[in-house]
């Protein structure tokens, strides 16, 4: 429920209706108006006129968000929304700590409110202290972060977003979606030599953990729809202090205040000529049912997987996928559907080659779903679907923790949701869709033969994180555009990685990062006890009781 004080007529409360078509592959591709299955929110169905680009890589990410933060006025406005944040990740050089980025700009009279995870402890591996340790530094400079533990039993809010406002400059306005959290570890670039500010990894990814990751940046009617994503959270179902005594405990150890809302600035209403780019924006959520309910989504919201599942089945041609926890069958049985009923279809997955937990009880159950779910798409596909992990030039392993999907080089989701039920149903995730306007004159210029056309977009990323992959230039990328080649020539790069590592890594180290994905293999006798965990820890169901018996997506 909104406090009295929040704004009773807010410009953020869109009509559901989308613009009109002038693309007929957004009606295709996009969820329509009743796909969303969430009455309660009014969120928009999608936007056009809007500017997408892909910042792949922590670095490029935290270059452009220290650029836009450090530009703010008094009165402009930074919203945020994450998983974890630690107050001295280095956007860039010297004197860029995130926090006293937020600081300074709340100190000049930006107004700075943002949702962070009320975090598992730290003895779990989790961002407890780190977390209260941003919301009291912000605090303390004039913002307001909050601690939300609205949630299901054992869930997270994942959802990691930034929007910046500039008062009566809507041209300036931008939002930041996507994987990368404002934490430790995300500052790599595309060399991958890690992040010299490491969180707490497995040893297999060596003392700096390289890191592949990608967010987008959305100029245009969209940032609205994120925003909107915020203020329904930030006025979403119950107070965020539950007032137990553990919570109050906590709140004290930490020296954190009451955990009370105040009232956002009144939002900027839409403004119709700020169109900078050629690119529909679909802006798409998790959120789990709760006994609390959310009031924007009473009994939950699955719209992330709802678009996978019309993606999916339209894939013809070609769909790269990379995904940090590729482990549920549910998304493994749509993977295996879409090549079983289309012969000419080819999927490459890039995924982390160890888990990001060294732990007997935690790693087992997560190779568990990984092993199952690629044994359902390997059943379909055969030889038409691959499995790769990433290492960098000195043959280290670098973590995928990449959201990121491109179907037949038309349609393209980047964001914080994982391929898995956790993500589609228990935790709260936010992404994008998005479909270019502007069609690729590359042949092939229609990947699936729908008459759809290639789109700029879509290709571009899938172009830019197979370049950076195979150790590619721009004007080297021909073999990478037709399915059947593409998926030939990404092959043959990681096998010629591969020979040069099995014959001991003499002479000249073949161009790529890119080898066979060979997970570690669960036993029957580890099976009986680590599928119980994967259920019911790393896998959980979000789903309403009536949904889950009636079998519903």
């Amino acid at each position: 429920m909104r406090p009295d004080s929040a704004p009773e007529n807010d410009p953020l409360e869109q009509d559901a209706e989308a613009p009109p078509v002038d693309d007929p592959a957004i009606v295709a591709w996009f969820l329509g108006e009743s796909d969303r299955a969430n009455p309660a929110t009014d969120l928009r169905a999608y936007s056009t006129g809007n500017r997408v680009v892909p910042l792949v890589d922590g670095r490029s990410y935290f270059t452009r968000l220290c650029v836009e933060l450090e530009s703010t006025q008094p009165g402009d406005e930074v919203y945020f929304l994450d998983f974890r944040g630690d107050l001295n990740e280095l956007l860039g050089g010297a004197g860029t700590e995130i926090g006293s980025v937020l600081g300074r700009a709340a100190s000049r009279g930006v107004a700075v409110f943002g949702l962070l995870w009320r975090s598992h402890p730290k003895a779990l591996h989790q961002s407890e202290e780190a977390n209260a340790d941003f919301v009291r530094t912000i605090g303390e400079d004039g913002g307001q972060v909050l601690l939300d533990s609205r949630t299901r039993r054992a869930g997270s809010h994942h959802q990691k977003l930034v929007v910046v406002r500039h008062r009566g400059e809507p041209e300036r306005d931008v939002a930041f979606v996507g994987g990368i959290d404002l934490g430790y570890s995300r500052n790599d670039d595309s060399e991958h030599r890690g992040d010299p500010q490491v969180m707490d990894f497995p040893e297999a990814y060596g003392p700096r953990p390289p890191w592949h990751d990608i967010q987008a940046e959305v100029s245009g009617p969209a940032v609205h729809d994120l925003e909107h994503t915020f203020r329904e959270r930030w006025y979403g179902s119950s107070v965020l202090d539950l007032s137990s005594p553990i919570r109050q405990l906590y709140d004290h150890a930490y020296h954190i205040g009451a955990m009370t809302s105040r009232p956002l600035p009144e939002p900027v209403p839409d403004d119709e000529t700020n169109r900078p780019g050629s690119h529909a924006v679909q802006v798409l959520r998790t959120y789990p049912a709760r006994l609390r309910r959310y009031p924007f989504a009473p009994h939950g919201e699955r719209s992330i997987a709802r678009a996978y599942r019309k993606a999916f089945a339209r894939a013809r041609g070609l769909v790269y996928l990379e995904d940090q926890y590729l482990w549920s069958k549910a998304a493994a049985r749509l993977l295996a559907q879409a090549l079983v009923r289309n012969p000419h279809l080819y999927v490459v997955v890039v995924v982390p080659r160890y888990p990001d937990s060294d732990g007997t009880v935690t790693r087992l159950p997560a190779l568990l779903g990984r092993q199952d779910a690629m044994r359902i798409i390997a059943a379909a596909g055969c030889d038409r679907f691959a499995v790769y992990d990433v290492e960098n030039h000195e043959g280290v392993p670098v973590y995928v923790h990449a959201k990121v999907v491109v179907v037949d080089d038309v349609w393209a989701m980047v964001g914080s949701d994982n391929l898995n039920r956790r993500s589609w149903t228990h935790d709260s995730e936010l992404s994008i869709a998005v479909l270019d306007e502007d069609l690729d004159p590359r042949e092939p210029q229609d990947v699936a033969g729908t008459g759809e056309g290639a789109r700029v977009f879509a290709r571009d990323v899938r172009l830019q994180l197979w370049a950076e992959h195979l150790d590619r230039r721009p004007d080297d990328l021909d073999d990478l555009l037709e399915p059947a080649e593409a998926f030939a020539a990404f092959a043959r790069q990681a096998e010629a990685l591969q020979a040069w590592h099995d014959g001991g890594r003499r002479g000249t180290r073949p161009p790529g990062r890119i080898r066979r994905h060979h997970p570690e293999k669960v036993t029957a006798a580890q099976r009986l006890w680590a599928f119980p965990l994967y259920r019911l820890v790393c896998d959980p169901d979000g789903r309403p009781w009536r949904d889950r018996l009636r079998r519903r997506p």
